[in-house]
Formats: structure tokens, sequence, C-alpha cells
């Protein structure tokens, strides 16, 4: 392996599936500004949409996972051309 190339700053980060709430704690480089306490120790926070705890493929069930509201503004705009067509 080349040295130098890896990056150095690797600690303990909390993530944290927003779908769910589920909570898990690995060594990661990720930048972060949000904290969570954990069993009375601080980590930073990193924040995800989608984790294996709420994935289709990996619990089996088809689940729409729409954070940000694109399924309906996707809606709203072809609203019209689907009401056109019928």
């Amino acid at each position: 392996m080349k040295k130098g190339i890896h990056p150095e700053n690797y600690r303990l980060v909390a993530f944290k599936d927003m779908s769910n709430g589920y909570t898990f704690v690995t060594r990661s480089t990720a930048n972060t500004k949000e904290e969570i306490e954990i069993d009375g120790e601080k980590y930073p926070l990193v924040k995800l949409e989608i984790s294996n705890t709420s994935h289709p493929f990996y619990t089996g069930k088809m689940k729409l996972v729409d954070t940000a509201g694109r399924v309906d503004k996707f809606k709203n705009r072809y609203k019209k051309h689907y009401e056109n067509r019928k």
C-alpha cells in the first residue's frame, strides 16, 4: 500500500437513520457539527436518510421513504398532464 494517502483522523462517530431512529456507532472520518449522547458518552452525529434497518432490500418490505417531499413535488408538477389524459 502507498504510505501517506490514508486519513489519520479516525474516531468513533454515531450514525442515525432518520426514518426509523436506529443509531449505531462506528469508526469514521466523517465531518459533522452535531453531537449525540449515548450511554453517557458524546459522539459526533451523522444523519442518514436510509440504512440497512430501513432499506427495502434488507427488510423485505416495500416502503416509500420520502423525507424531502420529492414524490409530492413530482405529483403536483405533472398533475395537469395526467388530468388531461383522462
